[in-house]
């Protein structure tokens, strides 16, 4: 998909295999067909798919993180 929506976050609470999995999982459980990936190093998070900030950060805090919606291009 040519267009397709990006969503970017730090999350500065995820340090290791098991975030990057815990973050992962929940994401994609909540919206099937999402592509999610994270990086322990700079502590990013990227979401593809889905347009709604607010529920992806919520999906996120919900597994007792902490996310900061930044900007995708950055």
């Amino acid at each position: 998909m040519p267009n397709e929506t990006t969503l970017a976050f730090a999350v500065e609470d995820m340090t290791c295999g098991h975030c990057v999995r815990t973050i992962t999982t929940a994401v994609e459980a909540a919206f099937p067909g999402a592509k999610v990936s994270a990086d322990t190093a700079t502590h990013r998070v990227t979401v593809s798919g889905i347009s709604d900030v607010r529920a992806v950060s919520d999906v996120i805090a919900a597994e007792g993180y902490t996310p900061v919606a930044v900007d995708a291009a950055a």
